[in-house]
Formats: C-alpha cells, sequence, structure tokens
C-alpha cells in the first residue's frame, strides 16, 4: 500500500485507542499466524478486509457475524482509530487488526485460510507512472490466492472505470480466480447486506457509478 499514514490531529480518546487497544488487537507478525489461535473464541471461518478506511463495512460486518472472524488492514491511522472506536463501543472480540500493508499479513498467513477477501475502494492512482503502485497487480493476486481456500471469494469495488477494467484485464489472466458475473445486475448492484461507505456516498454525489466485482478463487 502507498500513501499518507495520517490525516488530521485524532481526538484525546482516540489517540488513547490507538495507544492502548491497537496493542491488543494487532496482529504479530513476527512469525507466522496461525488463524485458528487469533481469536479468544473459535471462529467458523476467516475473512480479511484490506485497506478498511474509516471501517465502515469491517465493523457492521463483524457485529453482524460475531462468529467470523476478521482480519482488517489499513495504513492510515485516522481510519484505525474510527475503528477502535467502534470495536470498543460495540465490545467486538472477532476482530484483529493491522496498521500497514495487507501484504505482509497475507505472508503470514498458512496456504488456504481465508473464505473471503474484501478490496473495496482502493487507491486508484490514476496517473499513468503511479499505476505500478495499484494494489491489484499479478503479484499480488497470486498472493491472495495461496491464502484463499478454493471457491474462496475476492469482493472489490471501485468508483473509477479504468481500475475496474484493469483489475478484469488482470483476473483473467490469473490461472487462480475467475469473474462470476452473468448479468448486468452482478456487477451494477452491491452485495446483499451492503454497507454504503461515506467514501462511497461522496462518490456517487459526484456523480460516479460504484461497480462491485466477485471473483472466486479456482
Amino acid at each position: 500500500m502507498f500513501g499518507r499514514s495520517k490525516g488530521k490531529a485524532l481526538r484525546k480518546h482516540q489517540t488513547e485507542l490507538v495507544s492502548d487497544l491497537l496493542p491488543e488487537l494487532s496482529l504479530d507478525l513476527s512469525g507466522p499466524l496461525d488463524p485458528a489461535t487469533l481469536f479468544a473464541e473459535p471462529m467458523r471461518e476467516t475473512r480479511l478486509e484490506i485497506g478498511f478506511g474509516g471501517g465502515e463495512h469491517l465493523i457492521e460486518a463483524a457485529d453482524k457475524e460475531p462468529d467470523v472472524g476478521f482480519i482488517g488492514c489499513e495504513p492510515f491511522v485516522n481510519g484505525v482509530a474510527r475503528l477502535l472506536s467502534q470495536i470498543e463501543k460495540r465490545g467486538l472480540k472477532n476482530i484483529k487488526l493491522h496498521r500497514g500493508d495487507a501484504i505482509e499479513a497475507v505472508d503470514r498467513l498458512p496456504d488456504a485460510s481465508l473464505s473471503r477477501v474484501y478490496l473495496f475502494y482502493p487507491d486508484p492512482w490514476p496517473k499513468r507512472r503511479q499505476r505500478k503502485r495499484r494494489f491489484v497487480s499479478e503479484d499480488a493476486l497470486g498472493r491472495l490466492a495461496r491464502v484463499m481456500k478454493k471457491s474462496a471469494e475476492l469482493r472489490f469495488a471501485t468508483d473509477i472505470d479504468d481500475y475496474a477494467a484493469w483489475t478484469l484485464a488482470r483476473v483473467n489472466e490469473s490461472p487462480d480466480f475467475q469473474w462470476t458475473a452473468q448479468a448486468p445486475a452482478d456487477w451494477l448492484v452491491p452485495w446483499q447486506g451492503w454497507t454504503r461507505t461515506k467514501y462511497e456516498g461522496k462518490a456517487i454525489a459526484a456523480g460516479r457509478k460504484p461497480v462491485y466485482l466477485s471473483f472466486m478463487r479456482g
């Protein structure tokens, strides 16, 4: 991941949460990760959200399915602080965090350990010279494929047409994933139970149309 890691100053309690709660929830990347032991209670499956932004989707997903373990990765401290506030408020025990590059966590996970991966509104890096920084790449897809179970789902959303085309092109070249769409509604309508993020609301208000792409691990 690239980009800023901090925006405006955190409020006092947010700073306290980053100092006190974040270390409790942070992944220990000094060695391999075992999803079976990450959480206090056994979880029926483990999912990953890459770049969770303000955490709107992640917190709702974790709240709805308390028996699913969620790993959230986000380098931007303000987004992490907002998510921590919600975790504290709701008392959730099924979220683990990494404040940094998601690939650092992915590379510590065992083979076929994730049932679903979320990648929503990643930085599009629109300038041609920047596109090599986009998260979706042959290398990243290969690393994700290793840790995803057979038939696991990769969900991707963007409001940037060029990034949608870029992603479809790379998935089409990947031996590990296939696009599951069969009709326009499959990419123009969000998934059941979808949580609209603050960013998505702004994108729609600005006249941009999101697309929702689902890929299956072969």
